[in-house]
């Protein structure tokens, strides 16, 4: 099994494993690409066939510690996971020193299962994780700006670097679904799993809210369109003239960061799985040697190359450029909004109605602003705090019931930057369960215990007929699965 064992640490941790590895590197001639670090696999005592002078300990700062399949662990892989989890509060149940290694082993018992079973992630699914943890991280250092500056890279390298451990991460989360889709309950087992269960160890349910949204998107300048289209037109005659390729030029400057890496490359798609807008020009491509005409999206302004078809599928290059929206039309757009909100509270027309009439918010106008929350039972209203994009959460946390916010800015799931007023539509404080008014919380609980057991059978078997081989230093280890000493 081949899975890239790179792995990402937030920008925080970063700093702490920098700061620790300038005093111990070591430059060592003649390695790949200079990086100045001895790697060293410490499971294996093979002799070598010809004498070199010995390294001394202190310039070791890598080595493998575990090998699971054909797959290394190295000594920095854990302790990458370990200043992450020092950076986001993690608890390990245990020593970390023996709980971390083994829960990357783990990591990579699925990942060798879901590459088996042909598991997929599509680059929007990679894209929009990898905004969510973004958006994280340039919170913590307070600006885009700020993160940039303490990277040294630009927002789309930082973007670039972080697609492999979403892609793994997504990867896992698919197959452990797949191993449990089958896992059902019944009321009977729910009822019967919580009679005889203490009041204090039932399940604490968190606070949930309904909200709704008008949102309106600041309106961009003709001269910036003008600028992205110059920009695409230019792409086309490199592209046509033979000075450059299309992957190129997509490597280099689209601003699509699921598929910049992979010179624009999106892999085979559906018609249906496409904004509407790209799909129509894609699946009328003929010529792989010729580029599209310039193609606007719910995303921005693109231009398109085809790979190749298969039935009802397409598999197509692209690069996307985004209109940059000016800080005065992003004020003018709050303008607006601030508008609207007095006319609401000055009852000209409701919350409801504006959603309706007036949002540019295709998700929730339809649905009088409300938002919708997909979870894996389905579709609901009900948000926790932490389920809510981050600045609308931010601006719930301190309202009431049937209050309206002042007008604020977030970015989207488009990546665009939009203007908004929320409504507070209804709150439900936390509180211990009960089984009739949250007969659902419970029977998630029982479900969730029943996967577990699924998922932990499927591990230990999985380690039964996999290759393991441990570090002599991990021998005493209590590990939560049986199996890797062997």
């Amino acid at each position: 099994m081949k899975i890239s064992n790179k792995r990402h640490i937030p920008f925080v941790a970063a700093l702490l494993l920098a700061a620790a590895s300038l005093s111990a590197m070591t430059t060592v001639p003649g390695l790949p690409g200079s990086l100045g670090r001895v790697v060293s696999d410490s499971t294996s005592h093979d002799s070598t066939t010809k004498e070199e002078a010995p390294i001394p300990e202190s310039s070791v700062i890598d080595e493998v510690v575990w090998v699971v399949g054909d797959e290394p662990i190295l000594k920095s892989d854990v302790e990458m996971m370990r200043m992450q989890g020092q950076q986001e509060g993690m608890t390990w149940g245990g020593n970390p020193d023996c709980a971390i290694p083994e829960q990357l082993a783990v990591q990579k018992l699925f990942l060798h299962q879901a590459e088996i079973d042909s598991i997929e992630v599509s680059e929007s699914e990679i894209a929009a994780g990898v905004q969510q943890q973004l958006n994280r991280w340039i919170e913590i250092a307070g600006s885009q700006e700020k993160l940039e500056e303490y990277r040294k890279e630009s927002i789309n390298e930082i973007r670039n670097d972080m697609h492999d451990e979403f892609k793994n991460q997504q990867l896992i989360q698919k197959m452990k679904q797949k191993l449990v889709d089958d896992v059902k309950v019944s009321p009977a087992d729910v009822r019967s799993y919580f009679r005889n269960v203490p009041k204090d160890s039932l399940p604490y349910v968190p606070t949930e809210v309904e909200v709704q949204v008008i949102q309106v998107s600041p309106k961009i300048k003709q001269s910036e369109i003008n600028r992205v289209k110059d920009e695409l037109r230019g792409f086309t005659e490199r592209v046509n003239n033979g000075e450059t390729s299309f992957s190129t030029l997509a490597r280099l400057y689209s601003e699509d960061p699921g598929s910049a890496r992979q010179g624009g490359e999106l892999g085979f798609m559906g018609r249906g799985m496409l904004d509407p807008a790209f799909a129509q020009v894609a699946f009328n491509l003929t010529d792989p040697k010729k580029v599209s005409k310039i193609v606007e999206s719910e995303f921005g302004y693109h231009i398109i190359q085809l790979i190749d078809k298969r039935g009802d599928k397409i598999n197509v290059r692209h690069i996307l450029l985004r209109p940059k929206v000016s800080q005065d039309e992003i004020d003018a757009a709050e303008h607006r909004l601030d508008s609207i909100r007095t006319d609401i509270l000055a009852d000209k027309f409701t919350f409801e109605a504006g959603a309706s009439y007036i949002s540019d918010d295709k998700d929730t106008k339809n649905n009088q602003g409300l938002m919708s929350n997909s979870t894996a039972d389905g579709m609901t209203s009900r948000f926790q705090m932490k389920e809510l994009p981050t600045e609308i959460a931010r601006v719930v946390d301190t309202m009431k019931v049937g209050e309206i916010s002042a007008p604020f800015t977030r970015i989207n799931n488009k990546n665009k930057t939009v203007a908004c007023i929320i409504k507070l539509k209804s709150r439900v404080e936390g509180h211990r369960a009960t089984i009739t008014e949250d007969f659902q919380v419970m029977k998630d609980v029982v479900l969730a215990k029943e996967r577990e057991k699924v998922l932990n059978d499927w591990v230990v078997d999985k380690i039964k007929h996999t290759y393991v081989r441990v570090n002599d230093r991990y021998k005493d280890c209590k590990f939560q699965y049986q199996g890797w000493i062997r």
